[in-house]
């Protein structure tokens, strides 16, 4: 049985592309194979970003790529990401980009903030592989952290700090999660 939050990101994805007049494509392959490539590479990883979301919030949610934080860029599995149709498309500080075959975007990124919650992601299964995920607490914290962060784009910002108020409406308790110093912050930002 397919996570309800990714059933309807998929059914999103496939609504997005067919209003383009690309199909009725979605992630769900793309997810499937790189899990699965990932986790016999023995990669530690997990999905971050709007994927995370999408299994930790009820409300529908979708995005156009996926996000995965690994310890090392280096460590990537790159020829087994090559012969599952996957191609690199460029590197920077602290992340790689490649995308599918069929041209959906993928993101890995090494952030060393990111490192101690690869310890601790959750499972989900799709299509008989298991997806590793950010864990709601590290997800809240990490949206929290991107959404004050100043190089990026001020839309992002403010999707990051939505999704922070969401995640915490959606589940009260997850505040504690937070330390004084990022409850100040969330309270200036918001």
């Amino acid at each position: 049985m397919i996570h309800k939050g990714l059933d309807t990101g998929f059914k999103l994805d496939q609504l997005w592309h067919s209003l383009r007049g690309d199909g009725e494509r979605s992630k769900r392959p793309a997810l499937a194979s790189l899990a699965t490539i990932l986790v016999d590479a023995g990669t530690s990883h997990a999905v971050i970003g709007g994927l995370a979301l999408q299994i930790h919030h009820e409300e529908p949610r979708t995005s156009l790529d996926i996000e995965i934080a690994v310890t090392r860029i280096d460590d990537l599995p790159r020829d087994r990401l090559t012969a599952g149709g996957f191609a690199f498309v460029g590197r920077f500080e602290h992340s790689e980009n490649w995308k599918s075959s069929d041209g959906i975007p993928i993101q890995f990124t090494d952030d060393q903030a990111l490192h101690s919650a690869l310890t601790r992601p959750i499972a989900v299964e799709l299509d008989g592989v298991t997806i590793r995920v950010l864990a709601k607490p590290d997800l809240l914290r990490e949206k929290l952290r991107a959404g004050s962060d100043p190089a990026r784009r001020r839309s992002k910002r403010m999707q990051d700090l939505a999704d922070v108020q969401a995640l915490i409406e959606s589940e009260p308790t997850l505040a504690d999660a937070l330390t004084p110093e990022q409850r100040a912050m969330l309270d200036r930002l918001v």
